[in-house]
C-alpha cells in the first residue's frame, strides 16, 4: 500500500471525499443519467449499452429516443443503426455537460472481429463529428479481446482514441498498452466477485483482488513508461474506490459519488507514479499465442471477459427490442 506519511486517514479534511479525490484523480461518471452527470460535474462520461438500456426507460429520456427511433424509421436505417445514433445522441448531451471526453462502446456482437471493430469506431466518429464534436473529445470503447486489442492498434494510428473494457488480467493490459490504447478500464468489482464466489472469502479493501490487479497493472505501466491511461472501473464499494486513489482516472457509479460527497474523512493516496517505478517487476511482449495462452491460463479472466460480452449483448438486444 502506498500512503503519504503527512495525512492521517483518521482525520476529517474540510474537503468532502470526492473534492480531495479530484486532486490526484481524474473522476469520471459512470451513467448514462444526465441529471446525475450535472450534480456531481466529473470531467468525462462513460456509457455502455446496460447504462444507456436503463437511461432510455425512465421518462425523462423518452423524447431523445424516440427522435433516434423515428430519424432512423425515416431513413430506413436497421435496428443496428438506430442503436448507433441512440448512443450517439446520448453521448451528444454528455458532452454538452462534461468539459472532457465521452466513451461510446462498440457492440458486444463484433467483439471477435476486427474489422467490424474498426469500421464501427470510424463510423461513431463520423457521426460524432457531423454533430460537430471533435475525435479527440470521443473514446472508442472496445471489449479487450485479442480482435479488439488489434482494432485499437489501427484506430489509434488514425487518430481515434480507444478505451478498452472488459478487462481482467495483465496479459490484456499489457497488450493494450503494445497497441498503444489511449486507455484501459479494468473491472475490479468483477474481479471481486468472482473471487468471492470462487473462495467464499470477504477481502479486505487493502487486499481486495480487483484492487490488486489494478495497482499491478497501474505500477507496470508507470515503471515501463507506457502513456495508455489506466481508469478503474465497476466500483462494489466506497473502500475499493478509495484504495485505487491516485489512479490516473477512476469511473464511479452516482450512488458512490454520493458517499463520497457526503464524507469529510481524509483521503490518502495510494498510487503515483514515483513509488511504481521503484516496484520489482519485470518486462515482458505479448503475441497471440503468448496472449490467449496468459488469456485462458486465468479462469478469472477467461470467464468474465466471456460473461461480460455475453452481457452486454443481451442489454443490446433488449435496446433493440424497445427500438423496433
Amino acid at each position: 500500500m502506498i500512503t503519504s506519511p503527512i495525512e492521517n486517514p483518521n482525520t476529517a479534511s474540510p474537503l468532502n471525499q470526492l473534492e480531495q479525490l479530484r486532486k490526484f484523480t481524474r473522476v469520471v461518471a459512470d451513467t448514462g443519467d444526465f441529471a446525475l452527470i450535472k450534480e456531481y460535474a466529473p470531467e468525462d462520461a462513460t456509457t455502455n449499452p446496460t447504462l444507456i438500456l436503463k437511461a432510455v426507460q425512465k421518462p425523462e429520456y423518452q423524447t431523445l429516443f424516440q427522435q433516434a427511433v423515428a430519424d432512423g424509421k425515416k431513413n430506413g436505417a436497421s435496428p443496428d443503426d438506430v442503436m448507433r445514433e441512440t448512443l450517439v445522441l446520448f453521448g451528444r448531451e454528455i458532452l454538452k455537460i462534461v468539459p472532457g471526453r465521452v466513451s461510446t462502446e462498440t457492440s458486444a456482437k463484433l467483439a471477435f472481429d476486427t474489422g467490424a471493430l474498426i469500421a464501427e469506431g470510424r463510423l461513431f466518429i463520423f457521426l460524432y463529428a457531423k454533430m460537430g464534436f471533435p475525435r479527440q473529445r470521443i473514446l472508442i470503447k472496445l471489449a479487450s479481446t485479442w480482435e479488439g486489442i488489434q482494432a485499437a492498434k489501427v484506430l489509434q494510428k488514425e487518430g481515434i482514441n480507444c478505451n478498452m473494457t472488459l478487462l481482467f488480467s495483465l496479459a490484456q493490459a499489457v497488450a493494450c498498452a503494445d497497441a498503444g490504447a489511449k486507455l484501459i478500464s479494468p473491472f475490479v468489482g468483477r474481479i471481486l466477485d468472482w473471487y468471492k464466489k470462487d473462495t467464499g472469502i470477504d477481502y479486505p479493501p487493502a487486499e481486495d483482488p480487483g484492487v490488486v490487479s489494478v495497482r499491478e497493472i497501474y505500477a507496470y505501466y508507470k515503471k515501463f513508461g507506457y502513456p495508455t491511461e489506466v481508469m478503474g472501473a465497476s466500483f462494489r464499494g466506497k473502500a475499493e474506490v478509495l484504495e485505487l486513489a491516485g489512479c490516473d482516472l477512476l469511473t464511479i457509479s452516482p450512488p458512490l459519488l454520493a458517499e463520497l460527497k457526503s464524507s469529510n474523512q481524509t483521503v490518502t493516496r495510494k498510487l503515483s507514479p514515483e513509488i511504481s517505478r521503484q516496484m520489482p517487476l519485470s518486462k515482458f511482449t505479448l503475441d497471440e499465442k503468448t496472449f490467449r495462452w496468459m488469456l485462458n491460463e486465468s479462469a478469472m479472466a477467461t470467464e468474465k471477459l466471456a460473461e461480460g460480452v455475453r452481457v452486454f449483448a443481451a442489454d443490446a438486444r433488449k435496446l433493440q427490442a424497445l427500438i423496433k
